[in-house]
């Protein structure tokens, strides 16, 4: 049954009013023409006519209600509708995309590799031993110290570099002398990773770290920190057996600064 046939069948039973007194005629039409039954006395076919007529007329009124609910109360037809299944989310996909680092954090750490040039090819410096120190030279001073982060495990040797005019070449280098258990965790520098070779070696009685200026780069101006990392027997790093040295050009020509390390503060 379409939606148009029920609308109009719902209409037409909530419209229908039944005519009770015409039912009641046409009872009692049909019950006059009904032949007497043998025996039956007359004074009794009024009463059974009005019972009759009673009984049809009920019946009638509670047929044509029952039509006339079911049809009102019938739900319309449901219209078909067709589903598309949704398309997979994206969440859950095993590969995330990283977060980029944030900027104006520390220095990059250094990348070391695994051999240490001559002292020839470092620019002619010698090697970095503690002795007479000299923090200064013209245009260039220097300052060495144990980092204050530094425990009884593991520690961090600082030099800073001060440089009134640009420097054409430089090559740093700090020793941290084996009192037992001395092995390299790392280094930086403030200066840009890619203007210098780095090198991290086992030389003689100590962990050298060296930077070198590599060709047609130039060092600004300015103050730069060069760090080396490591871990040490547990206990206060003795600090008395290490050094650095600093070799570079400048506009006056060569210079050379060398000290050793004040413990943190």
């Amino acid at each position: 049954m379409n939606e148009e046939l029920t609308g109009r069948l719902r209409t037409a039973a909530e419209a229908h009013q039944p005519d009770r007194a015409r039912i009641l005629a046409r009872v009692e039409r049909g019950t006059s023409d009904a032949p007497a039954r043998h025996g039956e006395s007359s004074g009794a076919r009024p009463w059974l006519r009005v019972a009759l007529a009673s009984l049809a007329t009920a019946g009638v009124l509670a047929v044509g209600g029952f039509a006339a609910a079911a049809i009102v109360q019938s739900p319309p037809a449901r219209p078909h509708v067709s589903v598309t299944p949704a398309a997979p989310s994206a969440t859950g996909s095993p590969h995330a995309t990283p977060s980029a680092p944030a900027t104006g954090g520390p220095p990059a750490p250094d990348r070391s590799s695994s051999t240490s040039p001559s002292p020839a090819a470092a620019g002619g410096a010698g090697p970095a031993r503690p002795g007479s120190a000299q923090v200064q030279d013209g245009p260039l001073s220097s300052a060495g110290a144990l980092d204050a982060s530094s425990n009884a495990y593991w520690a961090q040797s600082n030099l800073t570099l001060k440089a009134t005019q640009p420097l054409t070449t430089l090559t740093v280098e700090l020793r941290i002398t084996q009192t037992g258990g001395v092995q390299s965790t790392g280094s930086w520098r403030t200066l840009p990773a890619d203007d210098f070779t780095v090198t991290v070696q086992h030389e003689g009685t100590g962990v050298v770290y060296r930077w070198i200026l590599k060709p047609g780069r130039t060092v600004p101006a300015g103050q730069h920190v060069f760090a080396g990392q490591y871990n040490h027997a547990a206990g206060e790093r003795e600090i008395e057996h290490d050094g650095y040295r600093v070799d570079a050009k400048g506009p006056r020509g060569a210079l050379s600064v060398r000290g050793g390390f004040t413990p943190a503060r």
